[in-house]
Parts: structure tokens; sequence; C-alpha cells
């Protein structure tokens, strides 16, 4: 038998060297977390980094244009004026509140006669001006979020590309884009009903609503006549009304 084993002095030396070991990697972990933390630690804290160092440069380079005492001078003199301004009222306004006096007042005009725009939604032969199929491009960004940006559909809007609606008449384009669309609608021969329904769209002005149903009805291997402001600007009274169905509207 050997006697070490029973020797006390052994034991207590080979503990304090155990947890003398146990604290060494303790202490080099804590070193290592340490100097990790100092980087980011998750995607969210790179960008932020980026955006703190931006903003601190922001905040000098206004600082050392602006100084803080210089717009605390003029501070009482904005707040003064903006309190003492009145509101002044829009006679055309591009963007109608739902429910609104303006928008009842809209509603209640009498019914617009569409027959001579709708009329002329078949002569598609005369030349599209390149300028308003332009704006219209850069106003379908929006819609192209739903209906595809080639007009091809995706999970919550139909397709535009070979619609019957597009190329069907010009009124039907216009209330939608006022009103916005609820309940079903067929599209070549597929029906289409998603919850919700499409959002109006009105606070868009005149001219460019009519540039962006111009541009949907001359994209995608559509064709047809160009949408006219005016004949946007005349079904304006549909504004504030609830969402249109396809029973409301013209069939193509």
């Amino acid at each position: 038998m050997d006697p070490s084993k029973d020797n006390p002095l052994l034991r207590f030396a080979t503990f304090w060297w155990g947890l003398g070991t146990f604290l060494v990697f303790a202490l080099l972990l804590a070193v290592i977390m340490f100097f990790n933390s100092s980087g980011p630690i998750s995607l969210e804290d790179a960008p932020a980094k980026v955006r703190y160092e931006t903003k601190a440069k922001t905040d000098a380079a206004q600082s050392s244009a602006v100084s803080i005492e210089a717009i605390q001078s003029v501070t009482d003199v904005v707040a003064k004026t903006l309190v003492a301004s009145k509101p002044i009222a829009v006679e055309s306004p591009s963007q109608i509140v739902p429910g609104s006096a303006t928008s009842k007042k809209l509603a209640s005009a009498p019914a617009v006669d569409t027959k001579a725009m709708d009329s002329a939604s078949s002569a598609s032969d005369a030349p599209i001006d390149p300028a308003v199929l332009a704006v219209g491009k850069a106003q379908f960004v929006v819609c192209g979020a739903c209906h595809g940006q080639n007009g091809e559909g995706g999970a919550i809007a139909p397709p535009l590309a070979g619609s019957e609606w597009v190329k069907g008449p010009i009124s039907n384009l216009i209330k939608i884009q006022l009103r916005g669309l609820n309940g079903p609608i067929s599209v070549a021969g597929k029906e289409y009903n998603f919850p919700g329904g499409m959002a109006a769209l009105s606070y868009q002005t005149d001219e460019q609503i009519a540039s962006v149903l111009t541009y949907v009805r001359n994209s995608f291997g559509n064709k047809g006549s160009a949408v006219k402001p005016e004949q946007v600007a005349a079904l304006r009274g549909e504004v504030g009304k609830p969402q249109v169905t396809a029973g409301e509207l013209i069939k193509p």
C-alpha cells in the first residue's frame, strides 16, 4: 500500500493546485469575454455602430456650423410664429381624409357621365408621351410592391399583365385608384379575393394618377390609350366613398 495516499499534506497541496488551476482558467475566460464584448456581438450591432459614428460626425459638423446658443436664440421666435399661423384652405386638395366634410361634399356631388372618357379607351393608336410614361414608371414602384414590378401579380394583388380591366374602360381604373377595391374580381378567367382589398391611393395628384395608369395601360404587354389628368379630376368626387367592388364597375 502506498503511504502517500493517506498523506494530509499531499491532499492539501493537491486541493490548492486544483483550485488554482480552475481560477487561472476562469481568469483567462473573463479576459477573453472582456475583449470580445468591445466589438459587435450581433448582426444588429454592426450597422448600429456605423449609425452612431455617422451621427457623431453629423453632430460635430452641425455644432461647428451652428452653435447651440444660436439655435436656442431663435427657438422662441419660431415657436411663436407657428402658434400664430393659421391654416390656409385648399380649394383642390390632392389628399382628402375619408369621412371629412370635404369628402362628404365631393361624395354628394352628382354622378359623372363617364361615357365620353370610356369611349376614348379604345383609341389606343395615339402616340404616348414618353415623359408621361417616365413619370408613371416612377409612380408604379408603389403599385409594384403588390402587383409585381413586371405586373405579374403577387400574393396580395392580381396581375396587371394581360388584364382585361387594365385595357378596359378608363373610368374603372380611376375609380379603383381613388377608392380602392374590395371583394372578388375575375382577371383573365381567374377569381381573386384578397382580405382587406386594395387601399385607395387618392393622395396622388391628378397628373400622377393619370401617368401611372397610362404606364400600366401601355406596359407588360398591354396597349391602351393615355389617361388624362382632367379625367382623373372629373372623378375626384369618388374620394371618400367605400372601396369600389367589381359589381360597381363597367364590365370590360
